[in-house]
């Protein structure tokens, strides 16, 4: 190993260390599952080349260039504590709605047993795949589709989902969606219209109950195709 791999190498890990210390334990991530993870599950091999010296940086990275709204790895420490309020188990069997990059697939298959990932965007798709590829993930399936298309048919074929996980900004959770939850499955997606917009965690209680709360505001953008409510009251 060289001397300049050695320096860039230890640069890379001061750099983690400090997204790790100065932005996701300020943010209440304290799981020491998830703080592994982010430290074993490079984020910067699953950003795109033009992008991996921001890696670390608390904000989106664009997946595109020129850059396409919504097409972002989320800030690290959203993706941080969306992990940590998911709770994911060894036994759960995970749906994530915007594969992106494949980071956020990768993270939910260390602590899940099975991660399928939806994505509209057939370029990105395929960059996830091999970015998940190479890195040795082998219980994450990345498919091209439009989670929301007939009904989110799309979602339906393995439910019951232990966990689903919205990578991005809906008006309101579908209640489609919830139906394919198993009992005691959680929820998570960032719900509302900028400027607020909170986390919000949804748990399945019953066969038409769901017990919500929503622990943080944050901003995040939106998924494509989502339905929108409705601005027109009588």
């Amino acid at each position: 190993m060289t001397t300049d791999t050695t320096a860039r190498d230890s640069r890379l890990e001061q750099a983690r260390f400090n997204m790790i210390e100065q932005q996701i334990r300020p943010w209440e991530v304290l799981d020491s599952r998830v703080l592994g993870l982010l430290e074993s599950v490079h984020r910067e091999d699953f950003a795109p080349e033009a992008m991996r010296g921001l890696a670390f940086a608390d904000m989106e990275l664009p997946l595109t260039q020129p850059a396409v709204e919504g097409q972002v790895m989320l800030a690290p420490r959203v993706e941080a504590r969306l992990l940590q309020d998911l709770a994911v188990q060894a036994t759960d069997q995970v749906l994530e709605i915007g594969a992106g990059s494949g980071h956020m697939a990768a993270l939910l298959s260390r602590l899940g047993q099975r991660v399928v990932s939806l994505e509209i965007d057939e370029q990105l798709a395929q960059g996830a795949r091999e970015r998940l590829r190479t890195a040795g993930f082998e219980n994450v399936d990345v498919r091209v589709a439009d989670a929301t298309a007939n009904d989110f048919a799309a979602c339906r074929g393995e439910q019951p989902w232990d966990v689903i996980l919205l990578s991005g900004s809906v008006a309101e959770v579908p209640h489609a969606l919830l139906r394919l939850l198993a009992p005691g499955g959680r929820l998570a997606a960032i719900v509302g219209e900028e400027p607020v917009m909170r986390a919000t965690v949804i748990t399945r209680v019953g066969e038409e109950a769901f017990h919500s709360v929503q622990p943080w505001d944050t901003l995040a953008p939106r998924l494509r195709n989502f339905p929108q409510p409705s601005r027109f009251h009588f």
